[in-house]
């Protein structure tokens, strides 16, 4: 969630608005040096009045926001090891495979992991809309995008990836294994990445909103939602 500064806006003001904190709308901001000096007309990010900055089980804390390193920002194939922005011990398999391996986390936890995907999800995005962080992630991990392509949202995503030559769209009876898939849900979007058929209908698997408080956890699904596109890489 963005929200644009206002003309006698604060931070504390702010973050009172939307049941967070100044220090977590800091961690969300990295470009906020200042609690106290904002600018009218800039968009700050919003955390999750539920997001934890704890270490999942088993993880550590130590992420970023926007603080990844060590990405050589060169892409390479399916199935080709992984060059995230970890820095290396990343997994080797498709963006399918990896993204299957963490089935059932939490996104809220996975995000927070310091290696793989989780290093390169991003900790400020509110544990509610994870689904392109994730599948963002899943695409570097795999060498399909640079850190760069690396977006948020499911509209920047996908213009991201309409732009790679390396990524075509295909209707959803050419879709592979791990091809990345938009929906048009309600007034907004979602994104996951096809995960074959079962008793003659689509999965998906992605970061999606089932757990009771609202927040995303990696499941395999069927959706019936309008598809709006699906990128299938051409490696």
């Amino acid at each position: 969630m963005s929200y644009r500064i206002q003309s006698g806006d604060t931070l504390s003001g702010i973050a009172k608005r939307y049941n967070t904190s100044v220090s977590a709308l800091m961690k969300a901001n990295p470009q906020i040096k200042n609690a106290d000096l904002i600018y009218t007309g800039k968009s700050l990010n919003i955390p999750g009045s539920k997001d934890s900055f704890e270490p999942s089980k088993g993880g550590k804390p130590g992420s970023k926001p926007g603080s990844s390193t060590g990405s050589s920002g060169t892409k390479g194939t399916q199935g080709s090891q992984a060059t995230g922005t970890n820095g290396g011990n990343a997994p080797t398999g498709s963006a399918f495979d990896i993204a299957k391996s963490h089935l059932n986390k939490n996104a809220g936890s996975l995000k927070l992991e310091k290696n793989g995907v989780g290093s390169d999800m991003e900790d400020w995005v509110p544990n509610n809309v994870n689904c392109a962080n994730f599948v963002s992630a899943c695409l570097e991990q795999a060498g399909l995008i640079t850190n760069a392509q690396h977006d948020n949202s499911v509209m920047g995503l996908q213009a991201k990836l309409d732009k790679d030559p390396d990524f075509k769209r295909v209707s959803l009876q050419d879709a592979k294994p791990g091809d990345v898939v938009s929906f048009k849900v309600g007034s907004g979007q979602h994104v996951v990445m096809f995960a074959g058929w079962k008793d003659g209908k689509p999965q998906f698997i992605g970061s999606n909103n089932v757990n009771s408080d609202g927040s995303q956890r990696i499941t395999i699904s069927s959706m019936n939602y309008p598809i709006m596109s699906i990128h299938q890489h051409r490696g």
